[in-house]
């Protein structure tokens, strides 16, 4: 099902929207009063750079191990796949908030981004994301040509393809997006080994079949921002009961991978497998709420944990 995006408004519109009148007939901005770190970290999306540093760093660890190369003797690729990878995805997530500014001022959870607010100047903004993007890949280049096109591809895909296009048209927008969410750890191992291993793709699988769950279950709690910002989110247009089947489904896709990763040995095998029939358990016992809203919130709390957990035990398991 295709539906339009939100209405374009423009700059000084957003800013009235933030102005309010006082008691004494003074006009008084409700704007939240931040600081110009806060706003730079709110533009790159902090919160995402920062878990993606996660499957990234665990990426090039894994890659590290598996073809017998030293950790502190490679500590110059590890430093330039970090830094690049932080460095285009800050830049990607600036571009996302550039284009989305139109639409960014009708949903809570949007409203007070700089770029909404007209704390910044936008174009400035693009700016940003665009050196940003090229800074990465320049850091990135100091590592392997397939490391720069696997970000590229993930830039491309997440900036282009999601932001501009599946996001606002598209009722599968959040699986075309999946895609540059689960790029980051296998940038990371391709900076270590172009070769990209199965164990690589497995990594990707997992980033990939992990997001719709997450981003549906995120979608349900702000299922009515969606549908005012007229974006076509799987509850905005079929509801509840088919998202979360959908949920479901997505977690048994998840289930056969770990078996693919024999390599890191049984006991992570087993606690990959406790933790995705652990989210299912717990999708089963939060329906007793009777509380789709209870529901989601329980299920995307477990997603947060489920992805530090399990990539943080691939780590943990090569150094027992």
């Amino acid at each position: 099902m295709n539906v339009k995006g939100g209405t374009s408004v423009s700059s000084s519109r957003i800013i009235s929207e933030n102005i309010m009148t006082s008691k004494d007939g003074s006009l008084q901005s409700n704007i939240p009063v931040t600081t110009v770190w806060r706003d730079f970290l709110a533009l790159i999306k902090i919160g995402i750079v920062n878990s993606n540093m996660i499957t990234t760093f665990t990426g090039i660890w894994l890659a590290l191990h598996f073809s017998n190369k030293g950790f502190l003797g490679n500590l110059h690729i590890v430093f330039f796949t970090l830094v690049g990878s932080a460095l285009i995805m800050a830049g990607s997530c600036s571009l996302n908030n550039y284009i989305d500014r139109d639409i960014d001022h009708l949903m809570e959870r949007t409203k007070a981004r700089p770029t909404v607010t007209g704390k910044v100047n936008p174009t400035m903004v693009a700016i940003m994301g665009i050196v940003f993007i090229t800074m990465g890949m320049i850091f990135l280049l100091m590592t392997t040509l397939t490391a720069v096109a696997i970000g590229f591809i993930g830039v491309f895909s997440y900036v282009v393809v999601y932001s501009m296009w599946s996001k606002r048209k598209h009722v599968s927008n959040t699986i075309v997006g999946s895609v540059s969410g689960a790029v980051p750890p296998l940038i990371g191992w391709a900076a270590v080994d172009p070769n990209l291993d199965v164990m690589a793709w497995m990594l990707f699988l997992i980033m990939f079949a992990w997001q719709p769950p997450h981003f549906y279950a995120l979608a349900m709690r702000r299922v009515e921002e969606y549908r005012a910002a007229g974006i076509p989110m799987l509850p905005v247009v079929k509801g509840f009961g088919k998202t979360k089947k959908h949920i479901y489904l997505w977690i048994l896709v998840l289930i056969p991978i770990p078996f693919f990763m024999i390599e890191l040995g049984i006991p992570f095998l087993t606690l990959a497998t406790v933790l995705n029939l652990g989210w299912i358990i717990t999708g089963i016992y939060a329906n007793r709420f009777n509380d789709h809203m209870k529901w989601a919130k329980t299920m995307f709390i477990y997603s947060l944990q489920y992805l530090t957990v399990i990539f943080v035990a691939m780590v943990i398991v090569t150094l027992i």
